[in-house]
């Protein structure tokens, strides 16, 4: 694969525009070395995928399709640039930080699904039970027994009384990878 692209980077310049002959080659080596030295492709790699290595390999993928559209539509220029914006697309995050609060964007989410969300979203794992309740908005005096307690049983979090600081454990980790992300 990496052999092919190359013969093309290194194919005369009149072989094709650069784009394709130099550019396009470049990237798809990025992208294949990415999924494959990353873990990203094969089950049980050495390294965990991540979700800006996944990103990052989207986005570039995205780019590709991009430029062959462009390079070779045969479509109106309109049409082709159509096509290309929808691939451009920007995904919405699933939290929204502003002013030192956290929002999770997905309506659909139970309470106890936003604090799972929320929890993976912090480099720490772990949030004070008062900032948890204000980013989810719910009444701080239910908050503990309805959703916190039930999510300590399940083992998906660990809910510290004495700190009040909530932690997601490894099993509320996956369940955010498998079911939220």
């Amino acid at each position: 694969m990496a052999e092919e692209c190359r013969k093309l980077v290194t194919s005369p310049k009149t072989s094709a525009v650069e784009t394709i002959r130099t550019i396009i080659p470049r990237s798809i080596i990025f992208i294949y070395t990415l999924r494959n030295k990353r873990g990203i492709g094969h089950v049980g790699g050495d390294v965990d995928a991540n979700s800006i290595d996944a990103v990052t390999i989207a986005r570039s993928a995205d780019w590709v399709i991009c430029e062959l559209i462009r390079v070779y539509h045969k479509l109106s220029l309109e049409e082709a640039q159509d096509i290309v914006d929808s691939l451009s697309v920007r995904e919405l995050p699933a939290i929204w930080e502003v002013a030192g609060k956290k929002r999770v964007l997905k309506d659909v989410l139970s309470a106890k699904q936003k604090v799972l969300l929320l929890l993976y979203s912090e480099p720490s794992s772990s949030v004070l039970t008062e900032d948890l309740c204000s980013w989810v908005e719910y009444a701080p005096s239910m908050f503990s027994t309805r959703v916190l307690s039930k999510l300590h049983s399940e083992r998906l979090i660990e809910h510290d009384k004495d700190s009040e600081l909530v932690y997601l454990s490894p099993k509320g980790a996956k369940y955010v990878e498998d079911n939220l992300l």
